[in-house]
């Protein structure tokens, strides 16, 4: 079994293996994917990379996820759910890294952000500042590779905590 989360530190770019849409199990996925790459042959927005061990990860600096269901559809395994359940519980977010929290007037996320989650609200003697919609976000990553300071991640969500 590899412990993909310690290896991590020996690289300066970590792309967590398994964070593939529709995994049906993701914590067992280390052990059942077989690292064919089909998934990766077949994603039209080429945001599926080979991750650490050789795993396929998703990399949305690369571009977006489109949710076209090919990555599963490709798969020789059962790893993937029915394209009718969610895909991920993954949301962005934005650091304090973002232009707009720095006070300098940057709307690129805004713009594109095909769902309109992420919207700027007016501030009192500073830039709009950057919300997200929790509803609205799908996690497609498409902010991600449009943000000129990095400022923005997609993670899983912890639905306890909301």
């Amino acid at each position: 079994m590899v412990d993909t989360d310690k290896r991590r530190l020996f690289r300066r770019k970590y792309v967590k293996p398994g964070n593939l849409p529709w995994l049906s199990e993701p914590q067992a996925f280390s052990q059942q994917c077989t690292r064919c790459g089909e998934c990766a042959s077949v994603c039209e927005t080429n945001i599926i990379t080979k991750g650490d061990g050789g795993f396929p990860a998703v990399d949305f600096a690369q571009g977006e996820c489109t949710f076209c269901y090919k990555c599963a559809k490709s798969c020789p395994e059962k790893l993937f759910s029915p394209q009718s359940t969610k895909p991920w519980e993954q949301i962005a977010t934005i650091s304090n890294q973002c232009l707009a929290k720095q006070g300098v007037d940057c709307r690129v996320c805004e713009e594109s952000c095909e769902p309109f989650a992420i919207q700027f609200k007016p501030q009192l003697g500073s830039v709009a500042q950057p919300t997200i919609e929790l509803d609205a976000c799908n996690g497609c990553g498409g902010c991600v590779a449009s943000c000129p300071t990095k400022a923005i991640t997609v993670n899983t969500i912890d639905i306890q905590n909301i």
